[in-house]
């Protein structure tokens, strides 16, 4: 997360950033993995709107989110809109138009290049 807090810091005057807590790549009641019991990060995955967002604030309070954070509903349309399984960087431009759309993460999730769309708009 730090790269894209570096880029926040940077460009925070100019691009209003916001993170969108979408599903839970990980639950216990899903897809495991064993690096997350090893740093203690154990949870189903929610079934309420309510849940999703104790769950969120949870996470950006755990990794030391600086930057706005919004919750994708429990019907995951934000989501499924993006195609942002499991994480994906956007760059909306003025319209909303699509400026820029990253690869799909974790691999696909490239700070530097999104700073690059930035610089070009």
């Amino acid at each position: 997360m730090e790269p894209l807090h570096e880029l926040w810091e940077q460009h925070r005057d100019q691009v209003d950033f916001v993170v969108v807590y979408i599903r839970e790549a990980h639950p216990e009641d899903g897809w495991v993995l064993t690096m997350n019991r090893k740093q203690e990060i154990v949870l189903n995955d929610p079934t309420s709107n309510e849940e999703r967002l104790e769950v969120a604030s949870s996470c950006a309070i755990g990794l030391k989110i600086r930057m706005p954070v919004v919750v994708d509903d429990i019907d995951d349309r934000i989501a499924s809109a993006y195609g942002a399984l499991p994480d994906r960087l956007y760059l909306i431009g003025k319209g909303g138009k699509v400026v820029y759309q990253g690869e799909p993460g974790p691999w696909g999730f490239d700070p530097k290049k999104l700073g690059d769309a930035i610089a070009r708009l």
